[in-house]
């Protein structure tokens, strides 16, 4: 028996007992997971143990065969980034009130001021072929940031930019979520990426994808040469089997 409800006030996401399966294939198998209000959640494990499934049936894309799923209402960021080319970079970044019924003018109203924030300042008329790698996640980010919904749901959000972009980018977004604050769910394969951006590591096992380790991360500063981000690192490492 399988259930998706809304999460109770206090907790914004509880998986009990969560197993999915494709056929004959069992994708996760007996998820718990809880995760505080606030709190940056980094999920780690390798290639097909479910890390987006799991994301997907957080945000009400999938079903679980068995458990439940307690949710507030969250905000999906896939790998891809998704823009539109025929939209400029402020029409993508509002499709999302859209969406939720805002008119377009209003929704680009309500976009525009986050623009300069978020670096992308005289960018606003400018088509996705015309923006690098990190000025199109910066406006994929904002889309799903705009509807306001308490859950971010982020996918490999980093996983297509080059090494250089990409540690400038994990900067980005964590400066992004001091500004507005989210309880954030993160999937990604770098482990100094869930590290530098997470509250707690959550590593996974290989198919059928088991929780095997919760790494808190406490860190003053997220100074990745420093010897306690090391040591952080090396637990997550060791749970993954590395």
């Amino acid at each position: 028996m399988q259930t998706i409800t809304e999460a109770p006030a206090k907790e914004p996401l509880h998986i009990s007992s969560v197993t999915r399966r494709f056929r004959a294939v069992t994708a996760l198998e007996g998820i718990d997971l809880s995760v505080r209000r606030g709190e940056i959640v980094s999920i780690v494990g390798p290639s097909g143990c479910g890390k987006s499934t799991l994301l997907e049936l957080i945000a009400g894309l999938q079903q679980p065969d068995e458990g439940t799923v307690s949710a507030e209402r969250a905000s999906y960021m896939p790998q891809s980034d998704l823009l539109l080319p025929w939209r400029d970079a402020l029409a993508n970044a509002a499709l999302a009130l859209e969406c939720e019924g805002v008119p377009r003018a209003e929704a680009r109203r309500r976009a525009e001021p986050l623009f300069e924030r978020f670096g992308l300042a005289e960018f606003e008329h400018a088509r996705p072929a015309e923006l690098s790698g990190g000025m199109r996640q910066r406006v994929a980010f904002l889309r799903t940031l705009l509807p306001g919904r308490p859950v971010l749901l982020l996918d490999e959000p980093f996983g297509a930019l080059d090494s250089i972009t990409r540690a400038t980018m994990q900067r980005w977004l964590a400066e992004a979520l001091k500004q507005e604050p989210r309880t954030v769910v993160l999937v990604t394969h770098d482990v100094d990426e869930a590290v530098f951006l997470g509250d707690r590591v959550v590593v996974l096992s290989p198919r059928p994808g088991r929780v095997v380790a919760e790494v808190e991360v406490d860190l003053a500063k997220r100074d990745v040469t420093s010897p306690e981000f090391g040591t952080i690192k090396r637990r997550a490492l060791e749970a993954l089997g590395l």
